[in-house]
């Protein structure tokens, strides 16, 4: 006999949940095509029309190293034009915090990978070293009276390809070492696929502890297919904002066979039929999907809910999601 355990039956999952839609970074970044930038301004466009305000337009790293990102501060210039659009952007060190600031986005996301051995291979520095230029990010913002917010995305989380485990507490050090350091709000990523479950919930209450309403967002990749229900469990911990890929795409050149970022339409999908407000429009997303698609033609895209479709019994919970 199946049995369903009392934690879950008596969680009170949140009336509204928000997905950062990183498809334009994260995704974009990980495959070879290179989408025009009036096609990226037509996909911003759309996912706003669709009902998406939180997207990460880009990362403002050097051309010649992702010339698939070139255009970020011309996209962020056009994301400012779109009425409630919060507009992000990744940046890998104190230049791209420059530029970020300089382009007026709302947010700047740093990575760090708490896995040593990922962090000198993905960003050639130590964790620590990447707190130290989090505080050189914060003193050049405050210097400039920029409204820029920072982020700290501790990645590598419950651990790496190229480490294998990463403690627990070292993660807790770094995010609180990054609180220390002037970041305004931090997230948790899975990186490379690892977590499970059990993981997530343990780790996320345990985030929460230290940072509170800091905690800003879960990053899950859904490389052994645990991405959703990695999702639900930071869900249980009290997480509403998730990162997640339009088609699935993304994924980290350190997690060999991975599959992809959470698929921004089945995590839609999946929280409306739950009842929780995205204020997103599945069938506009969806058609968005497809225009996408049909511009990462030879690509591998993934999800499910485009394949499948929409039941028919979830009229109701879908149209009270888009409100």
């Amino acid at each position: 006999m199946t049995v369903v355990s009392d934690s879950f039956q008596s969680t009170a999952w949140p009336a509204r949940a928000v997905i950062r839609e990183v498809g334009l970074r994260d995704g974009l970044q990980s495959i070879r095509t290179i989408v025009p930038t009036d096609r990226k301004k037509a996909w911003i466009r759309a996912a706003h029309a669709a009902g998406q305000r939180e997207i990460e337009v880009g990362s403002f790293v050097p051309a010649r190293l992702l010339p698939q990102l070139a255009d970020t501060a011309e996209l962020v210039e056009f994301a400012r034009t779109l009425p409630g659009l919060f507009v992000s952007v990744l940046v890998p060190n104190l230049r791209g915090a420059e530029n970020a600031i300089a382009s007026g986005a709302d947010l700047m996301i740093v990575p760090l990978s708490a896995s040593h051995a990922h962090s000198l291979a993905n960003l050639r520095k130590t964790p620590d070293d990447v707190v130290a230029e989090v505080a050189r990010i914060r003193a050049a913002r405050d210097a400039a009276g920029a409204k820029t917010l920072i982020e700290g995305g501790v990645g590598t989380a419950f651990g790496c390809t190229l480490q294998g485990r990463v403690d627990p507490a070292e993660v807790l050090r770094l995010m609180q070492a990054l609180l220390d350091a002037g970041a305004d709000r931090v997230s948790l990523a899975d990186t490379v696929g690892y977590a499970d479950p059990r993981m997530v919930r343990d780790l996320f209450e345990r985030a929460f502890d230290i940072a509170g309403d800091r905690l800003w967002c879960g990053h899950f990749h859904d490389t052994r297919g645990l991405g959703l229900a990695n999702v639900l469990a930071a869900l249980q911990t009290g997480v509403t904002r998730f990162d997640a890929c339009l088609a699935g795409i993304g994924g980290c050149p350190h997690a060999p066979g991975a599959s992809g970022n959470v698929t921004t339409e089945d995590l839609a999908y999946m929280l409306a039929s739950m009842g929780m407000e995205t204020g997103i429009d599945i069938y506009a997303l969806l058609a968005l999907r497809a225009q996408v698609a049909a511009w990462l033609e030879g690509e591998t895209l993934q999800g499910t809910l485009w394949r499948a479709g929409l039941p028919k019994t979830l009229t109701t919970s879908i149209d009270r999601a888009m409100v």
